[in-house]
């Protein structure tokens, strides 16, 4: 006997922006609820991400050791960026993130995990890939926080360990490394780098472009 869980149709009765600003919007929404009660919820529009588990022929990853403003100091991370630009492929965002940030390409290309970051909160959301077959290639000249960010290459395992013991504590970071790790170990299939992504967030930029 079922009492239908898992079967109700979250409707959005109403919805008001805010704010929106440069890189999110801050929706209003009312939904219904089981029962009928319609209740507010609190809707961040964020673009989507990428983000590059480079692994070179050492087996170490690299890794950036950027300046983070909204918690006020430097964490390891992958090389990543947003998806700013209307239409623009995950992909090839990916591989200029990873030039941008850390003067390399990479030869083979595939998709690690993704990840919805706080689906509490916000549709933001990421992609990570494995890059393997690293080369050197030209670096544009970094900006703002970028030019000061230090490129560290460490053992995946040690990476880990990082991850475990708090040292990196970045949640994109922590989820590949972790995901790099498991599927290396298992021997797992990832996806193609071309992999359809159902969960990539679209709305903010569709705000953009409709001058929203």
């Amino acid at each position: 006997m079922t009492n239908g869980a898992g079967t109700h149709d979250f409707e959005t009765v109403s919805s008001r922006t805010v704010y929106s600003g440069a890189i999110l919007a801050l929706r209003l929404d009312q939904v219904r609820m089981p029962g009928g009660r319609v209740v507010e919820r609190e809707v961040i529009e964020h673009h989507g991400a990428v983000a590059v588990a480079a692994v070179d022929e050492a087996g170490d990853l690299v890794l950036i050791d950027q300046y983070r403003h909204p918690i006020g100091r430097r964490l390891l991370e992958l090389p990543a960026g947003l998806l700013d630009k209307h239409g623009e492929d995950p992909l090839e965002a990916a591989k200029r993130e990873l030039a941008e940030e850390t003067g390399l390409a990479a030869r083979d290309w595939s998709v690690l995990v993704d990840v919805a970051l706080s689906p509490g909160f916000t549709d933001e959301a990421l992609r990570i890939y494995l890059a393997t077959g690293l080369t050197e290639t030209d670096r544009p000249e970094p900006e703002l926080e970028e030019a000061d960010l230090e490129i560290v290459r460490m053992p995946v395992d040690d990476a880990v360990r990082a991850a475990l013991s708090g040292e990196i504590v970045n949640a994109t970071a922590v989820a590949g490394v972790l995901a790099l790790s498991t599927a290396r170990s298992r021997n797992l299939p990832l996806r193609p780098a071309d992999a359809p992504w159902p969960g990539m967030p679209t709305a903010f930029l569709d705000r953009k472009a409709a001058g929203k």
